[in-house]
């Protein structure tokens, strides 16, 4: 997710914050106060989507031990019992008849087989599954740098939504004094009873935007939480990053550090050294099968199988096997020619992607040179602001201009703090985006 204006995400929360009113749950203690470090270690160390990827590279593990299991002897063993429903007997060259079998027939065997070569697909098999084990690896680390970013974000979005309670209360604060003075003005009849009514509307409204931004940043800590896998009512604070430092680096650095770091790219290399592999195991079918078995066996007419006249006696058999299917109509050639396609598609897909991360970096770049040059304009609008304010505020005393000019004077100073944050949290996200983009949390 990106934010290009942070103030915009608390509009986002309007719609949900009338469900979130005072009495929601909340706790009303204070909270711990997080600073932004302390949050991303929180929130590595608890998170449950976090942690159900490390589980797949326990999995892959599992995988690899699998595949390793199929170099070595694998072992069996058969106990069978049959019944005929009556004794075989062979008639011989005398006529008389020779029993051949019994009516209870026992056997058991123990049998070894051990491949020998499979045409490098069981080696392919198990590079396969060591590869499976760096890709898991590299997800986890994907997950970790959303999951910082996520955390930034939701860092942020409390401090916009604790200067959005901070503007809006100095708004209401401001509102009221301006009616007070309203209606000490009407009582004498220095002004009319529209002036008064109009500082009673504009009081209202900033009071309605006051309780907005206090359950936007109730909603703010809930989702905090959430990110941080902390129950979604505890109470929270986070500690306020009013200073910035200009971010000065050259493009081409950014870019060699995020092809370096960035984990898709990582996954995509591993996605083509696996297609690697995969291709050596289709192409184990042009070879070939070798190995060797050993059993023994024992039969008879009792349970333990001891031998009989009927049976024989215990005995073994060695093995050496040779498969191999040398024609299936091409079936191998154009599987082969698929993972090639596979691996050329990687390839471009990399180069995409290597573009793709180029325009992150040059994005957040803009974003954080653009706040740079607007928090200083944006600290002089709100001087300015003050100043404006405050000669319109003795104008009205004395009956030189409206209560329009007044509001209006108050309603640009409000919007130049809300610009002056906007600019100082936007440089704290640019600046987020742009690690983000270098694959770094």
């Amino acid at each position: 997710m990106r934010f290009t204006n942070p103030f915009y995400c608390m509009s986002l929360f309007v719609s949900l914050s009338l469900l979130v009113g005072p009495n929601s749950g909340f706790s009303q203690e204070k909270g711990r106060v997080y600073t932004l470090q302390e949050s991303i270690e929180e929130a590595l160390a608890n998170n449950w989507s976090l942690k159900a990827n490390k589980e797949r590279v326990d999995q892959a593990m599992q995988v690899k031990k699998q595949a390793r299991a199929d170099l070595f002897p694998k072992v069996s063993a058969t106990y069978g019992y049959t019944r005929l429903n009556e004794e075989l007997y062979f008639k011989s060259a005398l006529g008389s008849d020779i029993q051949i079998t019994t009516e209870d027939n026992f056997n058991s065997s123990l049998a070894v087989k051990q491949p020998l070569f499979t045409g490098f697909a069981l080696l392919s098999s198990y590079e396969l599954a060591k590869l499976g084990i760096d890709q898991s690896e590299m997800n986890v680390e994907l997950e970790k740098i959303n999951l910082a970013l996520s955390v930034k974000q939701a860092y942020f979005t409390i401090l916009i939504a604790e200067k959005g309670i901070e503007v809006a209360q100095s708004d209401v604060e401001f509102r009221e004094s301006n009616l007070n003075v309203a209606r000490s003005f009407y009582k004498v009849g220095m002004v009319p009873i529209n002036d008064v009514l109009r500082a009673e509307v504009e009081l209202a409204s900033a009071q309605q935007s006051l309780v907005t931004a206090r359950n936007t940043a109730r909603l703010a800590r809930c989702n905090f939480n959430t990110v941080l896998s902390r129950p979604i009512h505890a109470p929270v604070d986070v500690q306020d990053i009013l200073e910035f430092k200009p971010v000065k680096e050259a493009f081409d650095d950014y870019v060699e550090q995020a092809l370096e770091n960035r984990p898709e790219i990582k996954l995509v290399n591993i996605n083509i050294l696996q297609v690697d592999q995969e291709t050596r195991l289709v192409k184990s079918k042009y070879y070939p099968e070798i190995g060797l078995g050993w059993e023994y066996l024992r039969e008879g007419e009792d349970w333990d199988v001891s031998g009989d006249d009927f049976h024989q006696d215990p005995r073994w058999e060695a093995t050496a096997m040779l498969s191999w299917t040398f024609w299936e109509w091409g079936k191998t050639h154009y599987a082969v020619k698929e993972k090639e396609s596979l691996k050329r598609e990687l390839m471009k897909t990399k180069l995409a992607l290597e573009d793709s991360i180029r325009l992150e970096i040059k994005d957040a770049i803009l974003r954080l040179e653009n706040t740079e040059e607007n928090i200083p304009t944006t600290q002089k609008a709100i001087k300015q602001g003050e100043e404006n304010l405050r000669v319109n505020e003795e104008r009205y005393k004395a009956q030189v201009t409206t209560i329009t000019e007044v509001l209006d004077a108050q309603s640009l100073l409000t919007r130049a703090r809300e610009n002056y944050y906007i600019a100082l949290y936007n440089h704290h996200l640019a600046k987020a985006s742009l690690e983000r983009a270098l694959g770094k949390h």
